[in-house]
């Protein structure tokens, strides 16, 4: 299930636009997996770059009610756009990142109403394509990649020197789909980067503008800091770096386990009730601090499973 935030409450997102993420709005995004007699259940939080403080809230908020009805069985996860962790991307067999937001999206709108747009195709791994709108210029192309330029009533796949097959299969199938829903009126051309006339042809219909420099994710240094309000006031201690042993984990507080690219929150089940309220608040504070403020954040209680933080427990 995935739901968009609108006016602070929770709309559902239509079957054919799971996978569709607009960067203006915030959404939540419920995994539901059998293992055995045991449905394990995980609850993201995605953030647009472009979403409101407001919308960051009510999703987070949101996402605490949805655990709640879950009996507090769920791991919480938050994603942020562009930075979105491994296990995120694989619910979905097309990952796509949309300029704007949904309201003001491609549905239902004419060709010719069209505003031009690039498309990235980048394959993640053998199931997962990620589909990601860059800036509209040449400066953009990467020859790993699959491009396509959609100008409404006409559209172009552009194929880097070094693309996968996956990708430009994912991508010609993604104009076939332009076309049908368009109901024919768009067409469309495929070109290789090989210096050919059709590919000069794509690249003057792109300008040649600045495009912001993309920023990259640090990996930080391991490290794990206990939250802890014992002594009548909430104190955030430091209880090792370079490492991430398991056995400093207790039921008593919560704990901020940094493994350099992911954040853990840990809740001990008998940690106070104020600790655990707090507990994500810390984490997002913490992780502004860091050189890697938009790494994934996964909160776990000590009651539930998750594998990601088993990988890097030692």
């Amino acid at each position: 299930m995935v739901w968009r935030i609108k006016n602070f409450q929770l709309e559902v997102v239509r079957g054919e636009d799971i996978g569709k993420f607009f960067r203006g709005d915030s959404y939540i995004v419920l995994n539901i997996e059998k293992v055995g007699d045991e449905l394990l259940y995980d609850v993201h939080f995605w953030i647009g770059r472009e979403s409101t403080a407001d919308e960051y809230g009510t999703a987070a908020y949101k996402t605490v009610e949805l655990d709640t009805f879950l009996d507090d069985k769920a791991v919480q996860h938050r994603e942020v756009d562009g930075f979105e962790s491994d296990l995120f991307k694989t619910y979905f067999n097309r990952f796509e990142t949309l300029a704007g937001g949904y309201a003001s999206g491609f549905n239902h709108v004419k060709p010719n109403e069209y505003r031009p747009r690039l498309l990235m195709f980048h394959s993640v791994d053998r199931k997962t394509m990620e589909l990601i709108e860059v800036p509209f210029s040449r400066r953009s192309l990467d020859s790993t990649d699959v491009f396509i330029l959609d100008m409404g009533n006409q559209a172009y796949q552009w194929n880097g020197r070094g693309c996968s097959k996956e990708e430009k299969f994912k991508a010609s199938q993604f104009l076939q789909q332009l076309e049908c829903d368009r109901n024919g009126r768009c067409k469309t051309e495929v070109t290789d980067e090989d210096g050919s006339e059709e590919h000069k042809k794509f690249i003057s219909l792109l300008p040649d503008v600045e495009i912001g420099e993309k920023v990259q994710q640090k990996i930080g240094k391991k490290v794990i800091y206990r939250v802890s309000d014992e002594s009548g006031k909430m104190e955030i201690s430091l209880v090792c770096e370079n490492a991430l042993p398991k056995s400093s984990l207790t039921e008593d507080d919560v704990y901020l386990i940094d493994s350099g690219q992911s954040l853990f929150v840990y809740i001990g089940v008998k940690c106070s009730r104020r600790e655990k309220l707090d507990a994500l608040s810390h984490a997002h504070e913490y992780l502004q601090k860091t050189d890697h403020p938009f790494a994934p954040i996964t909160v776990v209680s000590n009651n539930r499973k998750s594998k990601e933080l088993d990988k890097v427990l030692e």
